[in-house]
């Protein structure tokens, strides 16, 4: 327990839809990768309900048949060439959020980034987008179960040493809602993401606990 005043010690965060705008360029890279097969094009708003189980998964879902169609190995090593070439054309933290991670980190908070990307891009976004202002990245890894398995969340809170108690998770999914309840912490959803409100108090967030910008975030890590 810390002796800092206010009711958390540290912030741990998904990435895609919740620091970075990262819909444009998964689209890109997933339609790029699709085409190239033989498949149809998705349109930005199927990606965005494709996203928030990991890589593999969206692109599982890009294709009518799934792992099971003989292409699908070609269409998922095609899709992860493209997008780390072009993972940073169009990405950008959502409005606002450089400046809530710049006064977190004043106020002494911890930050940490638990995504289901792999972890070498995790680690990537994480350096040229926020460097010091994040504590640690983590993503999917051979030999940690991805969320919302609660394996990442507990290495992130162990390297940036503090107790699940004294942390509260931010994620804009369901998986991310899962991931908090399996961690056993608290959960603060947000909605300008790749979920809507009504999706996230239908996978169980609470209502009274949905930012839908950055000021109502801070308004409820402050609470």
């Amino acid at each position: 327990m810390s002796d800092k005043e206010g009711r958390y010690d540290a912030g741990v965060f998904d990435l895609d839809g919740t620091l970075l705008d990262t819909l444009s360029d998964l689209t890109c890279s997933a339609n790029a990768a699709a085409v190239k097969y033989g498949f149809a094009e998705r349109s930005r708003e199927e990606i965005r309900s494709f996203v928030g189980n990991g890589l593999r998964r969206l692109i599982q879902q890009m294709i009518p048949e799934g792992e099971s169609d003989p292409d699908f190995e070609n269409v998922y090593n095609s899709f992860k060439e493209h997008y780390a070439i072009h993972c940073m054309d169009e990405t950008e933290p959502y409005p606002g959020i450089m400046a809530l991670l710049d006064w977190l980190k004043k106020e002494g908070y911890k930050t940490a980034i638990v995504s289901n990307k792999p972890d070498f891009a995790v680690k990537k976004l994480k350096d040229v987008y926020f460097g010091e202002l994040a504590d640690a990245a983590i993503g999917d890894r051979e030999g940690y179960n991805r969320k919302p398995a609660p394996d990442s969340v507990y290495q992130a809170l162990e390297e940036i040493k503090v107790d699940r108690d004294r942390a509260v998770y931010v994620g804009d999914s369901d998986v991310d809602i899962m991931t908090a309840k399996n961690a056993g912490m608290d959960c603060i959803a947000v909605s300008w993401g790749f979920r809507s409100r009504e999706f996230l108090i239908e996978h169980g967030a609470d209502p009274s606990r949905i930012a839908a910008n950055v000021r109502e975030l801070r308004r409820i890590l402050e609470d």
